[in-house]
């Protein structure tokens, strides 16, 4: 009888959870390092704190998750998300508009920018980098040939949603922003790990020719994650016109490097086809807890923020390639 050899088991993450679970350990030793440095920080409300902070940024960030986990790139978001603020503002404070139609407008607005520039880049063959580009420049330049100052939003709606605070507990609570972004979150998961769009969005980022072999909708999928990334950065505008009350061509600059941060520090690879939402959301947590940690210590600059975040992105990318070279070098049976 011929004896079978059996792999040996493996105990731990696997592999492919790994960066996820280096960056839920980094949100919680850094939440640990801050409780003990600081007085009155190791509590929840500043957790839900960071999540008030950056609920616009999380929204995008989801954007994008679907959008890189296919293999591409947007670098529109942030001047669409500028768009939408200076949109909301004029229609509202300048002509007199209703929140709701106005709210309406811009969410097409930025489903249809963000179709026109998937149909593009499917079927001319462009290279996304190219096209969203050319996306975050007409968008931006569209603010400013609405005004250069910035505009105030008056109107009783979105007043209400800047003011309203739910409270969640004694001492505890959160604002309608972190709902609506929860429940972006809810919503994504669900497409992205039971759908056949989610399945098809991580084919098409692992091997687009190889999907398309499979039959797989590769023209509709790459159209339907940059509209569902122009969606999102105007749903995130929407969200920041509640936490600022204004609308500024210079709003969210350099927002499309933070959104692409935290997906990557989330764990998702750039060349797509791997990455995990809930990466994301911890991507977020790590970018707003630096920022809180930097005002509890008080005598460093903003700036290093971004140094911070430009060390953490070196240090997954390096670990994303470490993993990927660890992979490749495994034996076939084993």
């Amino acid at each position: 009888m011929t004896a079978t050899t059996l792999p040996a088991r493996r105990f731990g993450v696997p592999r492919k959870y790994v960066p996820v679970a280096v960056t839920g350990c980094l949100f919680v030793a850094m939440f640990v390092i801050g409780g003990f440095r600081y007085e009155s920080f190791a509590t929840g409300q500043v957790v839900l704190n960071v999540f008030i902070d950056n609920a616009f940024l999380l929204v995008v960030a989801v954007g994008m998750t679907f959008v890189i986990l296919s293999g591409g790139i947007d670098l529109s978001v942030g001047s669409v998300v500028a768009l939408t603020t200076m949109v909301s503002a004029t229609l509202m404070t300048g002509h007199g508009w209703p929140a709701w139609p106005v709210i309406l407008l811009v969410l097409v607005m930025g489903s249809v920018l963000g179709f026109a520039m998937g149909a593009i880049i499917h079927y001319f063959e462009i290279q996304p980098f190219i096209v969203t580009l050319a996306g975050m420049f007409l968008a931006r330049g569209l603010c400013y040939t609405i005004g250069t100052e910035s505009i105030s939003i008056t109107d009783p709606v979105f007043t209400a949603f800047a003011q309203t605070r739910i409270n969640l507990g004694p001492d505890l609570g959160i604002s309608p922003s972190v709902l609506i972004a929860a429940v972006v979150v809810l919503v994504a998961g669900y497409v992205l790990h039971y759908t056949r769009l989610g399945r098809s969005v991580y084919a098409v980022g692992g091997n687009e020719n190889s999907a398309l072999l499979m039959g797989l909708p590769v023209a509709r999928t790459k159209i339907a994650v940059y509209t569902i990334s122009g969606f999102c950065s105007a749903l995130g505008g929407i969200l920041l016109s509640f936490y600022m009350l204004s609308g500024y061509g210079l709003h969210a600059v350099g927002m499309e490097l933070d959104a692409i941060a935290a997906v990557v520090i989330g764990g998702a690879l750039l060349t797509g086809g791997s990455g995990y939402l809930l990466g994301t959301v911890l991507g977020v947590l790590v970018l707003g807890l630096t920022q809180t940690i930097l005002s509890f210590e008080g005598t460093l600059s903003s700036w290093w923020t971004r140094i911070f975040i430009g060390l953490l992105l070196l240090a997954f990318i390096l670990l994303q390639r470490l993993i990927g070279v660890r992979r490749s070098l495994r034996p076939s049976g084993s």
